[in-house]
């Protein structure tokens, strides 16, 4: 486990009883939830969002939550637990490499957690590997309006605070794209606002996979 997962992990596992909010978005809101569908969060924290999710997809459908703090997949399991939700699971994974099946997953979303991945590519792959044809994702992230000083792009306690792992728009854009989304969505974006050391901006994006349109090989 690099110092960054170790760093990310140790910060989440402490506020996993907090009452503050952990996000920077509502992708959950805008990505139009379906009954029977098979849906994942991706850096679920404590459940809330997954466990929505399993209620409005029924017991046709099947959520999964995949977070890399152990403190928030714990309390996340004791909450469906206490519930006696079923019909979700809670996944302690980097986000780089998730077991979850490909072609499976009707929604991926996602709340200000992707800035905190090392290797940002591979975790669009991975998206795009697990929905299946037609499947979407609504994720709500941040962006840095210039790029990222490297004394704090490899500050594991920077990154952890959610604003060193920040791509700027442009590089993040062309992320999504190369995974093999070639029609994505800017559905609300926010004026660049004061973080850590730099100025980051808000917003929510969508795409559909569509492989009829990727040239991706």
């Amino acid at each position: 486990m690099s110092d960054i997962i170790q760093q990310i992990d140790k910060r989440y596992t402490e506020l996993a009883d907090d009452s503050c909010c952990l996000s920077c978005g509502g992708a959950i809101d805008k990505s139009e939830v379906k009954s029977g569908e098979v849906c994942v969060d991706l850096g679920s924290g404590r459940g809330t969002d997954a466990l929505r999710m399993a209620e409005t997809v029924g017991s046709e459908g099947f959520v999964y939550g995949v977070d890399i703090s152990e403190g928030m997949i714990k309390k996340a399991r004791k909450t469906a637990k206490k519930m006696g939700v079923e019909n979700v699971k809670f996944i302690m994974s980097e986000l780089e490499s998730i077991p979850i099946p490909t072609n499976s997953v009707d929604l991926v979303i996602s709340n200000c957690v992707l800035n905190h991945v090392e290797n940002k590519q591979r975790v669009w792959k991975e998206i795009f590997r697990m929905l299946k044809e037609g499947g979407r994702f609504v994720i709500s992230d941040i962006y840095s309006s210039e790029e990222v000083p490297e004394k704090y792009k490899n500050d594991p306690e920077a990154v952890a605070e959610c604003w060193a792992g920040a791509s700027t728009k442009e590089v993040y854009m062309a992320i999504v794209k190369v995974a093999g989304f070639k029609n994505v969505e800017i559905l609300e974006e926010s004026a660049p606002y004061k973080k850590g050391e730099i100025e980051v901006s808000s917003f929510t994006i969508a795409g559909v996979k569509n492989t009829s349109l990727c040239c991706c090989g």
